[in-house]
């Protein structure tokens, strides 16, 4: 059988990634380039300022993925670019390349979810991971328990009513003064601090999440004890949204019977989440998660999840346009 060689183009976000992957699982080359120097001193990513750089980068990030690769265009079999979630003016870049490159040298165009590309990132570090499967995950724009029953096929068991748990995280980050990216930042703390600090958990009677009560209760705490230990804060946000996670993802392996998870965006990158959740492989659960250098933003995860979608005949027209708030499993 013949070897399909995928160019994957992610550019969600502040991230322009480029890379070169072999039958949806190997990477021949992955290339990030990414602006959080450019937006640190602004606190969050600016969507303008995003943009300009994408437009910059991304002819050299495709050429480095090509010649890392060893490849040349020709060898491509299929063009897969990031169409949404994410902020419009970032993903039209990567896809407005994409097609100019599709139709270019007349090679098939598969536009791919964002959200389905972190979840393939676990195909690339796990060889033996296929559906069905329970996906608990965690990014800056989501926070979502999405049943996968195959490659091309999912369903949202359980999603957040207000902010995601990356956006928890980088607001709690802001307020305490730590500054942008707030995950890695909160997680470096945290180890040097300890989860004696109550926080509030929201408890709803479904599979949701919410996480706007624990962060209105550290911007609270803050402004009422601007001396309280930051390091012991951030442990215990840390340890309360983890024990959230947890708790509903068990209700979920119990209502589908289903007792393999894999973690997945930025937020699984958290080495406290890491923990925690392979603890559950004491109660015969099957944990998976990316390599760290996968679960942030990257082009590895779009082209594996574009060769599934690829092999499942979901070619992409010209006329494919960004979707910003674009749904899981959603074409």
């Amino acid at each position: 059988m013949k070897d399909i060689i995928t160019l994957g183009i992610e550019s969600s976000c502040d991230e322009t990634a480029v890379a070169v992957i072999k039958n949806g699982r190997e990477i021949l080359s992955n290339i990030v380039d990414t602006q959080i120097k450019i937006h640190e001193k602004y606190g969050g990513v600016v969507p303008e300022i995003a943009s300009r750089n994408h437009i910059e980068a991304i002819t050299r990030v495709v050429k480095e993925a090509l010649k890392e690769a060893n490849i040349t265009f020709q060898d491509i079999d299929v063009i897969t670019p990031t169409y949404g979630p994410g902020l419009v003016g970032a993903v039209l870049v990567g896809l407005s390349y994409a097609k100019g490159l599709s139709y270019s040298i007349n090679k098939p165009l598969v536009g791919v979810n964002h959200i389905e590309g972190h979840i393939a990132a676990n195909y690339i570090t796990h060889k033996d991971l296929k559906p069905p499967f329970l996906c608990m995950m965690t990014s800056g724009g989501n926070t979502q328990i999405v049943y996968v029953k195959g490659y091309c096929e999912f369903e949202i068991l359980g999603k957040t009513r207000d902010d995601a748990i990356g956006e928890a995280f980088d607001k709690v980050a802001r307020v305490i003064g730590l500054g942008y990216p707030g995950g890695p930042k909160i997680d470096k703390l945290a180890q040097t601090g300890t989860a004696n600090i109550e926080l509030p958990k929201t408890h709803l009677d479904n599979l949701d999440f919410s996480f706007s009560g624990i962060k209105t209760a550290i911007i609270n705490l803050h402004h009422k004890q601007p001396n309280i230990n930051k390091a012991d804060l951030c442990a215990s946000f840390q340890k309360t949204v983890t024990e959230i996670l947890i708790e509903n993802i068990k209700k979920a392996i119990e209502q589908t019977g289903v007792k393999t998870v894999a973690l997945a965006g930025g937020v699984s990158a958290n080495s406290y989440i890491r923990k925690e959740f392979m603890k559950l492989q004491e109660q015969n659960v099957q944990i998976y998660m990316p390599d760290l250098k996968l679960c942030t933003d990257n082009g590895a995860m779009i082209g594996a999840a574009g060769y599934y979608r690829y092999i499942n005949g979901d070619i992409s027209d010209l006329k494919l346009n960004a979707v910003p708030n674009l749904k899981i499993g959603e074409r």
